[in-house]
């Protein structure tokens, strides 16, 4: 690692240091622990989320809803996707016909 250009810091430390960093560098050099991402190897690799232009195909509002603190409770223990049961129980029971309102 040292030769006759590059001899060992006198500070314990630094020296220490040094000799990671070189172990480190011919790691790379190596390929062991750095990987070259080129542009081309970029461009290939799947984007995650939605694809751009795609839209739902069933958008739903956000609302703010107040109710008792035991029924939200009792929701909430249900299990995951609680809010979706909720909306789908909410929609079960909305009003057929706005004439009796």
């Amino acid at each position: 690692m040292y030769d006759d250009k590059l001899k060992p810091h006198a500070d314990p430390e630094m020296r220490e240091f040094e000799e990671a960093l070189m172990r480190s560098i011919g790691d790379a050099k190596r390929g062991e622990f750095a990987a070259v991402h080129t542009p081309d190897m970029i461009a290939g690799y799947k984007a995650r989320g939605r694809p751009a232009g795609s839209v739902q195909a069933v958008t739903k509002q956000p609302v703010t809803l107040r109710m008792d603190a035991d029924a939200l409770a009792a929701w909430r223990a249900s299990g995951k996707g609680w809010q979706t049961r909720a909306a789908a129980a909410l929609a079960a029971m909305a009003p057929k016909d706005n004439a009796a309102a």
